[in-house]
């Protein structure tokens, strides 16, 4: 008789890792960010940018790991080439999405037919976690080539990621104040206030600040209708911030520009304890914040 398994599911290995990474995370979230912000998260096989919420989960996890390089592979692809973890490593976990379909039944068991003629099919979508390996933690012959061949490739000019990042958040609807030395997003008066661009050490880092506030924006009431009046300190509050920090991560890198996670760090336990709640709670998350990103920003199409 076949053992049944009763360890974690793929779902809860994801969640149990992003929660075990921020509960160890704080000395290298705090990592300030140096340059080459607006670099994607990138599938070293194939060179294509990871699309939707899996450049929030690879971000984190790049920010909670100090890692600097923003390449991952999954493990076949990985064996496929040769090359193989370093011992001790270990890898992260994407979310795949996988369209399921049937077709209807009535009561008398016979499939259902439409206005068309053809039998009426009920769609959804689930979502299977996948183990991908960052670059820095891979040993094998022809990695360091496969490497700087996909890092190697022109990054847009500074000037022009801070021009179209200018563009884009000042077409957003949402009127925003620029001047002292908060940034927040008030729901009653609909308006952004971020600290002047002087305010900032880098250009980035200001624009990474009202990305952030930006995407809180997006909960009002007449756009996404998310709770923005939790008490400051309270779950709610929490996972707002979380919807807010994970939106803002979509859309610098869709941006191109770093988003610098450095002022929300004393949220990462917090967020941690709202996670172990189980897959479901960090795919809604998830969901929000793309929902979020996508009405500021939609995300470029697909590469081919």
């Amino acid at each position: 008789m076949t053992k049944k398994y009763d360890g974690p599911s793929p779902a809860e290995k994801l969640v149990d890792s992003l929660v075990e990474l921020m509960e160890a995370g704080q000395a290298p979230w705090r990592r300030e960010w140096s340059g080459g912000g607006g670099t994607a998260p990138i599938n070293l096989a194939t060179g294509h940018r990871y699309r939707g919420s899996n450049v929030a989960l690879l971000v984190l996890q790049q920010y909670v790991r100090g890692s600097s390089l923003p390449l991952w592979i999954g493990r076949s692809q990985a064996r496929e080439r040769g090359w193989m973890p370093r011992k001790g490593s270990k890898g992260c976990y994407i979310i795949r999405p996988q369209m399921n379909q049937y077709e209807r039944t009535g009561e008398d068991g016979k499939p259902v037919i439409g206005a068309d003629g053809s039998p009426e099919v009920a769609a959804w979508v689930s979502f299977k976690p996948v183990c991908v390996f960052n670059a820095a933690d891979l040993q094998g012959d022809g990695l360091a080539e496969a490497i700087a061949a996909v890092t190697g490739a022109a990054e847009r000019p500074e000037h022009e990621r801070i021009a179209r990042a200018e563009s884009v958040l000042g077409a957003w609807p949402v009127a925003t104040a620029f001047g002292g030395n908060r940034a927040m997003y008030s729901p009653d008066a609909d308006r952004i206030t971020v600290p002047t661009l002087a305010s900032f050490t880098t250009a980035e880092a200001h624009y990474a600040t009202w990305a952030h506030e930006a995407i809180h924006s997006t909960g009002h009431k007449d756009r996404l209708c998310r709770d923005l009046y939790n008490p400051f300190g309270s779950d709610g509050y929490a996972r707002e911030e979380l919807v807010a920090e994970l939106g803002a991560v979509m859309l610098c890198q869709r941006l191109e520009i770093g988003s610098d996670m450095n002022n929300h760090a004393a949220y990462l336990h917090h967020w941690a304890r709202i996670l172990r709640s189980g897959p479901k709670v960090l795919y809604r998350i998830l969901s929000e914040a793309r929902k979020a990103a996508d009405l500021v920003c939609p995300e470029p199409e697909a590469e081919g």
